[in-house]
């Protein structure tokens, strides 16, 4: 085994007077021309094996002397050894293969934020003019003159507003908000009045509530999991083409397909928990979540968050169906269910059992 510094001496011990005065290790390392000599070594089973790094600023063929002359070292330390040249790189090819590469990323950036053409600016100032048009009904966000509109739009939000008017759509007011502010349940008595939502839970539940309060005509979603406020022109104009009646929209709420698993777990849960006055929660799994009596609102409404199906041993009030609509339960089956009762999810009783 040996040592660093060994294999430095041996260097230019061994090497000295080799190749003459003119390729003398220690004089070329003091003018600069042999740069600091880098060495790596790795010690295993009591030998020494490494690498050996010379940096050369002299031309191939007296580097190639310098490189051969190290081959010429037979000792290092007390130790014989064995020194092979792998190689000779030229730092400069390596750096003009990166500058090469580096120059075409740097041209291609370049191209691709060139100046854009007429047209597009002119489409981003239309875009800012539509934008500049934001103004408000009542406190509300609202494209401009909302009342000299026979037909409105209703949207969440702020941003989803601006997204429209962006894309040239004026008559849109914002909800503000998941609570039907007065002005809006006034206005939708007056106009005809398509409500626009995020393709969510939370727009299900928005629809539902305009149901109840005031009159709405149509319904159009965001495709499933996008937000009104990032749709793209051609989406927006497309979920717009594509708005239901509200008759029809409470027509697919109530035609959901019920898995034929949940029915047979609803009947059998019904059939099981009759007298406890309790509520059965299920995960999307069918495995059961908890058994919590009827009385206990709070905590229903906490264990119902990550419920699937819940099966009541009562009649659905529409108390109890906002308690698991705002929760987010799918299906909900009960005894039996007051007349008028509404919900976003599915509603089965013993009578669907039948």
């Amino acid at each position: 085994m040996v040592e660093k510094p060994d294999v430095i001496g041996a260097i230019f011990g061994q090497t000295e007077g080799l190749l003459g005065p003119d390729l003398d290790l220690r004089e070329l390392q003091r003018t600069g021309r042999i740069g600091r000599i880098d060495v790596f070594l790795r010690n295993e089973n009591g030998k020494t094996t490494g690498k050996i790094r010379v940096p050369s600023s002299l031309d191939l063929s007296e580097t190639a002397l310098i490189a051969a002359a190290i081959e010429t070292i037979e000792r290092i330390g007390p130790c014989s050894s064995v020194l092979k040249v792998r190689g000779i790189k030229d730092i400069r090819s390596i750096k003009r293969s990166f500058v090469m590469k580096r120059a075409k990323e740097l041209i291609r950036r370049f191209m691709e934020e060139e100046i854009p053409d007429s047209s597009w600016l002119s489409e981003r100032l239309k875009e800012s003019v539509r934008v500049a048009e934001l103004s408000n009904y009542k406190g509300l966000p609202s494209g401009p003159n909302i009342e000299n509109y026979d037909e409105i739009i209703l949207v969440e939000g702020r941003a989803d507003v601006i997204n429209l008017l962006k894309n040239g759509i004026k008559n849109v007011v914002a909800i503000g908000g998941t609570s039907i502010p007065q002005p809006i349940i006034d206005l939708c008595k007056r106009k005809v009045v398509t409500v626009f939502v995020d393709g969510d839970r939370g727009g299900d539940l928005i629809v539902k509530e305009l149901l109840q309060l005031t009159d709405i005509d149509y319904v159009a979603k965001s495709p499933e999991g996008k937000e009104v406020e990032e749709l793209t022109k051609k989406e927006i104009f497309k979920a717009l083409r594509s708005k239901v009646p509200v008759g029809q929209y409470r027509t697919e709420i109530k035609s959901k397909k019920v898995d034929e698993r949940i029915r047979d777990l609803c009947k059998k849960t019904l059939e099981e928990i009759v007298g406890t006055r309790a509520v059965y929660l299920f995960d999307k799994n069918l495995s059961l979540i908890g058994k919590i009596p009827l009385s206990n609102k709070k905590k229903i409404e906490e264990e119902s968050k990550s419920a699937y199906v819940a099966v009541v041993d009562g009649t659905l009030t529409q108390d109890v169906v906002d308690l698991f609509d705002r929760a987010g339960v799918e299906i909900i089956a009960g005894v039996d269910v007051e007349e008028g009762v509404e919900s976003i999810g599915i509603l089965l009783t013993r009578k669907d059992f039948e």
